[in-house]
């Protein structure tokens, strides 16, 4: 009788002690799946963003096709919300010369992607939140200037560089300091 005295109360400690380790797990997992969510959702901002970038060139190789003459204008970065010529390792700090418009202005065009993609009703909300900026330059030679013509070999075909930027932001809330910010550059030439 007094062994089965002695293992009384027993099993109140491995129930607490089974309750810590099942609270501990527990917490472990919605931790792990919290992480996980914002993981997806950081990639998927991430991606659209890089699409709203590709927009941006894609926008930018049919202004290239319709425009009679292309001159170099002045230094962009002024003009430039969140795809500053920083972003591009290719450009020599402070010596880009974005192509002017017929209005003689650098053209540098910015725009939601809920302008360009017709939606409704979430996902409407959803591409407003997304934006792309560019601008354009003569290609950039080796040491990163924009101001002299690079041709294409054999040919009087000039290089144009399209430097694109996508944000998982609208325009006007964009911010190089806290939205992710996708940076692209695409080399063309026009016949």
């Amino acid at each position: 009788m007094n062994k089965l005295n002695s293992e009384k109360g027993f099993a109140l400690p491995v129930a607490l002690m089974l309750l810590v380790v099942m609270t501990l797990m527990g917490a472990a997992l919605v931790t792990t799946t919290s992480s996980d969510m914002s993981s997806n959702n950081d990639r998927d901002n991430s991606s659209q963003a890089f699409y709203a970038a590709e927009s941006g060139i894609s926008m930018a190789k049919e202004w290239l096709a319709q425009q009679p003459s292309y001159v170099p204008g002045s230094n962009p970065d002024n003009q430039l919300l969140f795809c500053k010529t920083s972003l591009f390792p290719s450009i020599r700090p402070g010596q880009a010369r974005a192509i002017r418009n017929q209005g003689g202005q650098n053209h540098i065009y910015r725009n939601n992607l809920s302008a360009l993609i017709s939606a409704s009703g979430q996902e409407a909300t959803r591409l407003s939140n997304f934006s792309f900026e560019y601008f354009i330059t003569q290609t950039p030679d080796k040491d990163g200037f924009t101001n002299s013509a690079q041709k294409k070999p054999g040919t009087n075909n000039v290089y144009y560089t399209i430097y694109s930027c996508g944000c998982d932001a609208s325009i006007s809330s964009c911010r190089s300091q806290t939205n992710n910010i996708i940076a692209l550059e695409a080399i063309v030439t026009i016949k």
